[in-house]
């Protein structure tokens, strides 16, 4: 009775030790596929690439065959996320704004910049600079330009450089030509005596070199009709 006692211990011990080695690895098996799964994660959660690529990016945009708008960039970069399409543009921009007679109407610059394309709207930052064809001059570092609504505006500090005046404030909002603007909350007006005061030698009458009005001799740019 006692030998098969014993061995009836010995066979339940076996029997644990068996679901023991099952639990022990199962745990090991989930612990490997969570780890696995982390690892995936971790692989996809990088930069998403950019479907196009281009260095010294310069197009037209044109409307019933007539030129809109003149952009130029060092680079541009074109993304597709979610079905929706948007190009950046990591080191700057130069855009220029015909008017129908083909004459220069407005520009902006900046140090960075994207189009939404889908919503037709533009995001400049850092060093935007943008100017009207009366030589106005609009700086800030950050800028919203919706074509759709054909305005442009930002809550961000501004400061308006005129030939004789140089205006403040915070937030501003304006036409994309820039002919009907204003400043949401003005700081301050400095006037400025032209006749004293160089304007070569005062940053308050500093002047940004106009953009190019077409392209340079040689060069074939992309068009674009909307």
């Amino acid at each position: 009775m006692k030998q098969r006692k014993s061995g009836s211990n010995t066979a339940k011990i076996f029997y644990y030790f068996r679901i023991a080695v099952l639990f022990s690895g199962t745990a090991i098996l989930f612990f490997a596929c969570e780890n696995n799964i982390e690892k995936i994660k971790a692989f996809s959660s990088v930069d998403i690439l950019p479907q196009v690529e281009a260095k010294q990016f310069e197009t037209l945009y044109t409307d019933s065959g007539k030129v809109r708008f003149h952009i130029k960039a060092p680079k541009l970069l074109q993304f597709e996320t979610e079905g929706k399409t948007y190009l950046e543009f990591p080191e700057g921009i130069e855009l220029v704004k015909y008017d129908e007679k083909q004459t220069v109407i407005s520009s902006i610059t900046a140090d960075y910049a994207k189009k939404f394309e889908k919503e037709e709207k533009w995001e400049a930052k850092n060093n935007v600079i943008a100017t009207n064809a009366q030589g106005d001059t609009l700086k800030t570092e950050h800028l919203i330009w919706e074509e759709k609504e054909e305005i442009i505006y930002t809550e961000e500090f501004v400061r308006i450089i005129r030939p004789d005046q140089i205006i403040t404030g915070i937030g501003f909002q304006s036409d994309q030509a820039m002919q009907n603007w204003r400043i949401k909350n003005p700081r301050g007006t400095i006037y400025i005596d032209v006749e004293d005061t160089p304007p070569a030698s005062s940053d308050t009458a500093e002047q940004i070199p106009r953009p190019e009005t077409s392209p340079q001799s040689g060069q074939q740019p992309v068009r674009f009709n909307n």
